[in-house]
């Protein structure tokens, strides 16, 4: 029996992936840096730390990641402040769960100021919650889904986990939880090809039968 559920935030819990390649398109504009469908498609899920690392090693002079950091999130928190937006079944189903019985937590390859400034302004409280910059690993390792699991009081086995991104079921996997793929519309479902289940639109009943 599933006793908790961790969900990842962006493109699980709320739709800011746009966002964020929006900042990302600003803060590399001035570099002349065009990002291609494809490739940003591969950077979503990773730590800002290794997206900001795959663009240094393809543009000469970027700045230093404190550096770069300070730029990119006042152009990225002004986005999420305007523009962000929870995605409905997912309140749906942390409503149900909630009204389970089952404990819930989320854990974010976000650095920890911006996932409280998007579960602000999502309005979305939880009483678990791990930031990427605080886990030794990020996704695809199992780091932060094995301390939600260890907050929560619950073994690994009995947690499911909810992504978006390839890098976040992978960390599931190889956290032994269960591994719920959520590809809404234009969702890639290919890539979140190795979880348990796959699903257009997530629900309580759903992600506890995965």
């Amino acid at each position: 029996m599933i006793a908790a559920v961790v969900f990842d935030c962006d493109g699980t819990l709320v739709d800011s992936e746009p966002l964020a390649r929006q900042a990302w398109e600003r803060s590399l504009a001035p570099h002349d840096y065009a990002i291609r469908d494809d490739e940003y498609a591969g950077l979503v899920g990773l730590p800002f730390a290794r997206v900001h690392g795959h663009f240094a090693e393809r543009i000469a002079g970027l700045a230093e990641p404190a550096a770069f950091w300070d730029a990119y999130s006042a152009t990225l928190f002004d986005l999420i402040d305007a523009a962000l937006e929870p995605f409905p079944d997912a309140l749906e189903t942390l409503r149900g769960l909630r009204a389970r019985g089952v404990a819930v937590a989320v854990a974010s390859s976000s650095v920890r100021e911006r996932l409280d400034r998007t579960l602000r302004r999502a309005g979305l409280e939880f009483e678990v919650s791990v930031a990427g910059d605080e886990v030794r690993r990020g996704k695809p390792a199992p780091d932060m889904f094995l301390a939600a699991a260890s907050r929560l009081g619950v073994e690994p086995a009995r947690c499911a986990v909810i992504e978006d991104s390839a890098p976040g079921v992978a960390a599931g996997l190889a956290a032994g939880m269960r591994t719920v793929g959520v590809a809404r519309g234009n969702g890639d479902a290919v890539a979140l090809a190795a979880a348990h289940v796959v699903l257009e639109r997530l629900s309580a009943e759903a992600v506890l039968a995965a």
